[in-house]
């Protein structure tokens, strides 16, 4: 007599086990779709950064933060290399390797620019104001605020070395950033 019970059983479990993940994985993936929805007549599948003067205000989004600052122009302000953006929930950083000097570059994009931007004031942070940029800029030690086209972008800059010898370059940096909303 041959017992295949037991064949059977293991796979009607593992089937039943993949069954009961469905769910969630349907889940995942329409969660994914909506953060990638094409734009109209995008066939790519890539998201879409909203028209300037849109929707951006301060709990808006300003685009896709890693495109708002290359890695190369992260690289220029950091002066030295750096990894690939990592883009999370309106926010983008470049990061050194762990064999190069300390240092990052955090781009704040729309309602994490915004909200950056006013908890530093609400600490008191002192703030230079920026003439020229956009609607309004300012710095600070390492950061830079603007905002352009009623869009809101923060970046932030991590060295361990003196924050006012790159005043210069975040400056420019806002400058063409701001060109982009």
């Amino acid at each position: 007599m041959v017992h295949t019970r037991g064949r059977t059983g293991s796979g009607d479990r593992r089937r039943r086990r993949a069954l009961a993940a469905l769910p969630a994985v349907a889940l995942l993936l329409l969660a994914l779709q909506g953060c990638q929805e094409p734009a109209a007549g995008d066939a790519g599948g890539k998201p879409s950064a909203p028209a300037p003067g849109g929707a951006g205000g301060a709990g808006g989004t300003a685009g896709d933060p890693c495109a708002l600052v290359t890695r190369a122009e992260a690289e220029r302000l950091a002066g030295t290399a750096l990894g690939p953006g990592r883009d999370l929930e309106g926010t983008c950083t470049y990061v050194a390797p762990a064999s190069g000097p300390t240092a990052q570059v955090e781009v704040f994009a729309g309602e994490p620019g915004k909200n950056y931007y006013d908890a530093e004031r609400g600490l008191g942070h002192e703030l230079q104001p920026l003439e020229g940029i956009g609607d309004e800029a300012w710095l600070e030690d390492g950061s830079v605020f603007l905002r352009a086209s009623g869009q809101w972008v923060a970046i932030r800059l991590v060295r361990n070395e003196e924050p006012s010898r790159f005043d210069k370059p975040l400056e420019e940096l806002a400058r063409t950033v701001a060109g982009r909303l």
